[in-house]
């Protein structure tokens, strides 16, 4: 039996699973069947001591029991919880497969939550796995319901709620930090891209449990130094150095523990990733997959590049986005030059996502920093590269016309699908360009995806003010280019490095890819 830690995970071997919770005081076990947003599609999905049944998941007094291959084939998850009518102690989750003991992770409450989210199991690829959550809510069930798509029996609290994984269970005042939800905003995933996001995600919980126990033994170490120096009569003495031995210990015991944990999944995540490499279309896959040398496939997402964190081990995930591009990517660089392979790799993928439509790409290119691109991307240009910056309105100002037309027949009802493929690359950015130009590129950002385009960004991040250049910068998807720029996850807020994809150097390889 696996002992686990807020945020880490295990795979599920068995079909027949059954969850079990023990704790001080009278509490209700109950189960929501959700999709990728985390809510239920409806009340039956809520499965507790009224509603006791729901494909695949019952509720059976003291356990909830899941049948996983009777689950809604289109569930991206259940969740597992207890609730009572008073603030909860210590609890002990238990899930067992085929009767055995599989896995336990002790929850400790310090904020007077009246309801826990204990445990998920969800989908990942063809199988089913575990991950420990500990998701409080001072409101109860009628607070965790409501978060979750389902009508409570009762009012939930004017609070807003906070879902917050808590602490491992040696460190029961300690919690792991995790951003609340934002109402709303759809996760980036589908398909493809969802299971690199899964993978993802896996990666964020690993880590902050990482981080959790580590901080937790830093912070246990301190406190156990400081009470076995605290009496200056025994400070200089063979019990406080013995006591000051055995507080290192366990320190580093702990911290020993994590790391192996923490390897343990990196390890099947290392695995996960490579499984996926060899698997996913060009647009998600490494430059190396086999996808890059077969007829291309369309794909839902393109890959921006690997998210690591030297302090956390060599775990490399990769970082995909949708395509097409729900928000414009702004490389962030001083030097279109010193980017150029890196604004070739996105050019690169985006043309590979979609190849069952033409493609035409429109360069601005002011300093020649991209010239290198421009040979092997000569079939698809749509025009002239723009390297003069008196040309860059006429060149705007048409895609701006065509997106407008296409937002009038939108709202007409008389709506087509685009015909092509647009990739704008508007380099060199905001120097040479007009006022009115940045206003056009702010049209195709909120209009551009009604003609089939997507705007890559290329140029310095600084302050611009209040102006249509600061607002066009804040509504970017931005790449950092100089090492150390941290990027946080969604989940768990923990930092992350980008080290984005770069086209390789030799010729005849950008002619292949660009042209894929």
């Amino acid at each position: 039996m696996i002992h686990l830690k807020a945020g880490q995970n295990t795979a599920l071997t068995a079909d027949s699973v059954r969850f079990t919770a023990q704790t001080t005081g009278a509490v209700e076990l109950g189960a929501l069947v959700v999709g990728e947003d985390l809510r239920v599609r409806d009340e039956h999905d809520h499965v507790c001591a009224s509603r006791p049944a729901a494909p695949g998941v019952s509720f059976a007094g003291p356990a909830v029991d899941l049948t996983l291959s009777q689950i809604r084939s289109d569930a991206h998850a259940v969740l597992l919880f207890v609730a009572g009518g008073h603030a909860l102690g210590p609890v002990t989750a238990s899930l067992f497969e085929n009767g055995s003991p599989a896995a336990e992770f002790v929850i400790s409450p310090t904020a007077g939550e009246r309801a826990l989210i204990c445990l998920e199991v969800y989908r990942r690829g063809g199988g089913w796995k575990l991950r420990a959550l500990g998701q409080g809510y001072a409101g109860g069930s009628p607070q965790l319901l409501t978060a979750h798509g389902v009508t409570a029996p009762e009012p939930a609290p004017a609070q807003a709620w906070q879902a917050a994984p808590l602490a491992p269970p040696s460190a029961p005042t300690e919690t792991v930090a995790r951003p609340a939800p934002t109402s709303g905003i759809p996760l980036e995933v589908d398909h493809g891209l969802q299971r690199m996001w899964m993978i993802f995600e896996d990666a964020a919980r690993s880590a902050a449990a990482l981080v959790s126990a580590r901080d937790y033994a830093t912070k246990r170490l301190d406190q156990e130094l400081s009470e076995a120096v605290s009496n200056p009569a025994t400070r200089n003495t063979p019990a406080a150095d013995a006591a000051r031995a055995q507080a290192q210990r366990r320190h580093d015991e702990l911290v020993a523990l994590a790391d192996a944990d923490h390897r343990r999944d990196s390890d099947q995540l290392g695995l996960e990733i490579a499984e996926a490499d060899a698997a996913m279309p060009a647009a998600l896959a490494s430059w190396l997959a086999p996808a890059w040398t077969t007829r291309a496939a369309r794909s839902d997402g393109i890959r921006l590049g690997e998210l690591y964190a030297l302090d956390r081990g060599g775990l490399r995930v990769p970082y995909c986005v949708p395509v097409p591009l729900n928000r414009p990517l702004w490389v962030d660089t001083e030097s279109t030059a010193a980017a150029s392979r890196v604004v070739g790799a996105l050019v690169a993928r985006l043309v590979a996502a979609i190849p069952d439509k033409p493609t035409k790409v429109d360069l601005i290119d002011l300093t020649g920093g991209l010239r290198t691109l421009a040979a092997p991307l000569a079939p698809l240009l749509a025009g002239p590269v723009i390297a003069d910056h008196g040309d860059i309105s006429a060149r705007l100002a048409e895609l701006a016309h065509a997106a407008e037309l296409a937002d009038i027949a939108y709202n007409s009802g008389q709506a087509v699908p685009p015909t092509e493929h647009r990739i704008l690359v508007a380099a060199d950015f905001p120097h040479g360009y007009q006022s009115s130009d940045v206003v056009r590129l702010g049209q195709l950002m909120v209009r551009g995806d009604l003609i089939g385009l997507s705007l890559v960004i290329v140029g310095g991040n600084g302050e611009f003010g209040d102006g249509p250049v600061d607002l066009l910068a804040q509504s970017c998807r931005h790449l950092p280019t100089i090492p150390g720029t941290p990027l946080f996850d969604p989940w768990t807020g923990n930092a992350w490095e980008l080290d984005l994809d770069m086209l390789p150097a030799e010729p005849e390889l950008q002619a292949r890819y660009l042209r894929m």
